[in-house]
């Protein structure tokens, strides 16, 4: 066997070994992505659950001042009409 076979033998051994540690170096990185997600996922719903209601509080009570504002606005327009103003 020449030094060419050798060199051969020696680099087809090295691909080898190199296709395992790919495989391996995949089927970790897979896992890590897999409980990347499933962590993801679940702090976006923890995180939903724990504002939506905040969130929905916030807006009845964003509602509730705008009507009490346009309650307050229509009086007071009401209330200058029905006031006996002096005219010029």
């Amino acid at each position: 066997m020449n030094a060419l076979e050798r060199q051969w033998k020696a680099v087809q051994k090295q691909l080898k070994q190199i296709g395992k540690q790919a495989k391996t170096a995949r089927g970790q990185a897979r896992k890590k992505m897999k409980r990347l997600e499933r962590r993801t996922r679940v702090a976006v719903a923890r995180a939903l659950r724990k504002t939506e209601p905040q969130v929905r509080q916030a807006v009845n009570e964003a509602a509730r001042v705008g009507r009490g504002l346009r309650a307050g606005v229509k009086a007071g327009a009401a209330a200058y009409r029905a006031s006996g103003r002096k005219k010029r």
